[in-house]
């Protein structure tokens, strides 16, 4: 355990224990809010762990051939039924409730990723010394500002670039 908290130290630029007890206090608030049972007492925290759960499985290849197999048997029923009407609302009306639950579904699911990922890539900007730390919290940005910085980061981008072709240039016709 020890070797693995000191390889974590060195990825992250070995930030003090004191820098990171406000998440472990974060961490005692939400342990507090949960009841005798150990489960949480708010309903985002419920919705959140259902759709987690809910993703986590259906995203399995059984779930896809499950759905397949419904749509193969609701075909197969269709001679028996004659193709009713109701026969085919059976199917629009299916599909039109799974459509509409999983889009809630999929969108806390992208929630949730896209801010594990910016809480990752915030921490690899502020362990790198010559980077700006305002970069890090450029998911809160306006628009606007997101243009400026954009274009600030494109500008500098385009002006290393340059830098390193011009010393491959010379360092080229050093080699001639």
């Amino acid at each position: 355990m020890a070797r693995k908290n000191s390889k974590m130290k060195a990825v992250t630029g070995a930030a003090p224990e004191a820098a990171r007890k406000p998440a472990i206090k974060a961490e005692a608030k939400n342990d507090a809010a949960s009841d005798k049972n150990g489960t949480s007492s708010t309903w985002s925290d419920l919705f959140s762990h259902m759709a987690s759960t809910t993703a986590h499985w259906t995203g399995k290849p059984i779930a896809f051939l499950l759905a397949s197999a419904c749509v193969i048997v609701w075909a197969a029923t269709g001679p028996l039924f004659g193709y009713s009407d109701t026969w085919q609302l059976v199917i629009n009306t299916s599909t039109t409730i799974v459509t509409f639950l999983m889009v809630f579904l999929i969108q806390n699911t992208q929630n949730r990723d896209t801010m594990a990922l910016q809480l990752k890539l915030s921490e690899l900007v502020l362990a790198i010394r010559n980077a700006e730390n305002r970069v890090a919290g450029a998911e809160d940005l306006s628009d606007d500002e997101l243009e400026k910085l954009h274009e600030e980061l494109r500008a500098r981008a385009d002006a290393a670039c340059e830098t390193l072709n011009s010393r491959r240039a010379s360092k080229n016709k050093k080699a001639s």
